[in-house]
């Protein structure tokens, strides 16, 4: 039986886009500017015990038809099949999370992206690292400050492989992942996502991990704690204290449909009470 088939009409529909059906670079950083800020970053179904799938018809039903969003797994294995079904090249990679962790800590590839050939140029593209998420395809080739319709990002050369950083308010560069083309199969996908989503130290499981892109701003949830970051200002951060408030900032701010998660409304209450 072959695997089913991305709705493209499904998919443009979800993120508000009407263009050209080509291999573009236009295309390219259309897409990747809509999805972020229409499919948010979030880990439900960890938090929950129930399993993160990444077949196709799963990260259809889930992230297109239900309203929901993922984590980098699930968005960016969404985002290769739409831009392989436009005609794209496009290569799985993983990479090391260094967003929070010091330089000498290496951690494990529990992070996904995409290297995408667009015009005769190779991308780097990533719609799946929450509150950092790029919202623009970076040039693999250049080492100089990049924009994006969000902040500026740059691709630093370190030991064999690239760090992707991001440009901070004051000039200050932060690392946000390490990765390299090592040959990646769905078998590592596959091994990251379980791990990511089910060990019993991972942040997913623990607690929430929500973030949406929008104009001018980025919204990003850690637990009870709202943080509303204006581009080029400051960051303003509130204590979610119930979980009927931090429901409302799910669905209000990340647009996320919250239909049949048994047990959601118990964890936020939990969530709620913790000491920030």
């Amino acid at each position: 039986m072959s695997a089913p088939a991305i709705d493209l009409d499904a998919y443009f529909k979800r993120v508000g886009y009407d263009g050209p059906r080509d291999k573009s670079l236009a295309t390219l950083r259309r897409l990747h500017e809509l999805h972020p800020q229409t499919i948010p970053f979030e880990n439900l179904d960890p938090l929950l015990g129930r399993p993160v799938r990444l077949d196709l018809a799963s990260l259809q039903d889930k992230l297109v038809q239900s309203g929901r969003g993922g984590y980098c797994f699930e968005h960016n294995t969404l985002l290769a099949a739409v831009l392989r079904a436009l005609g794209y090249a496009v290569k799985e990679a993983t990479g090391r999370v260094r967003w929070g962790i010091a330089p000498e800590v290496r951690m494990p590839r529990t992070h996904c992206l995409l290297i995408v050939e667009a015009e005769g140029e190779r991308y780097l593209a990533d719609v799946g690292f929450g509150g950092n998420t790029l919202t623009g395809p970076l040039k693999l080739e250049a080492r100089e400050a990049q924009a994006t319709p969000h902040e500026e990002f740059r691709l630093v050369d370190e030991d064999n492989g690239i760090v992707a950083q991001e440009a901070l308010v004051g000039g200050q560069w932060l690392a946000t992942y390490a990765f390299d083309f090592t040959e990646t199969y769905p078998a590592d996908f596959e091994l990251g996502n379980w791990y990511t989503s089910a060990h019993p130290n991972s942040l997913f499981v623990n607690g929430i991990l929500g973030a949406r892109a929008d104009r001018g701003r980025r919204y990003g949830l850690r637990d009870n704690q709202l943080s509303v970051h204006t581009l080029g200002g400051k960051t303003e951060k509130t204590t979610l204290a119930s979980a009927r408030e931090l429901r409302d900032a799910l669905t209000d701010l990340l647009k996320l449909r919250l239909d049949g998660l048994t047990g959601l409304d118990d964890k936020l209450a939990r969530l709620a009470e913790r000491t920030p």
